[in-house]
């Protein structure tokens, strides 16, 4: 997949209310649920001891942390996400809804599908985009997560 290009911040918004991009497919393997446990000490079960979670869970194996599926939005994002000229530098803003629908098995694929709902020029050198985005499960209906992801970009010197 192409890195998406640079757009001045008029073609940015005039994307507004369109869908931008699909990641490509992230594996998500138990080395990188086993990763994310260490970094964060979450170390539940589910996420961590595929055998028991297979025996005392509805999931048949193990899982990844929501959180993690949620990290992935920055490398999903950089596939498909335009990037404003002249940017200095750009950083996550929060979110303003965030849903955790169905747990990523490990082993599976996951990918993500944005559409820009906003981008607001909130002064000079400064642009607010809002993102939907839908993180999908390959072969599976329903996605792990949605949310309305903020982010902000910066342009010229930073203070």
């Amino acid at each position: 997949m192409d890195k998406p290009g640079r757009l001045a911040a008029d073609e940015i918004k005039a994307l507004v209310g369109r869908e931008i991009g699909v990641s490509e497919w992230i594996e998500v393997t138990q080395a990188k649920i086993d990763a994310f446990a260490n970094i964060t000490g979450d170390w539940q079960f589910i996420h961590v001891d595929p055998d028991r979670a297979a025996r005392e869970t509805p999931f048949g194996g193990s899982i990844a942390h929501g959180f993690l599926t949620l990290s992935l939005l920055s490398a999903m994002g950089a596939q498909v996400i335009p990037r404003p000229e002249g940017l200095a530098m750009g950083v996550n803003y929060g979110f303003d809804k965030l849903r955790f629908l169905s747990p990523v098995p490990a082993g599976s694929r996951v990918r993500g599908r944005f559409w820009l709902m906003e981008a607001e020029e909130r002064g000079a050198g400064e642009l607010t985009m809002k993102y939907k985005v839908d993180v999908e499960i390959d072969g599976s209906e329903k996605q792990a997560l949605v949310a309305e992801w903020l982010t902000r970009q910066y342009f010229g010197p930073v203070n």
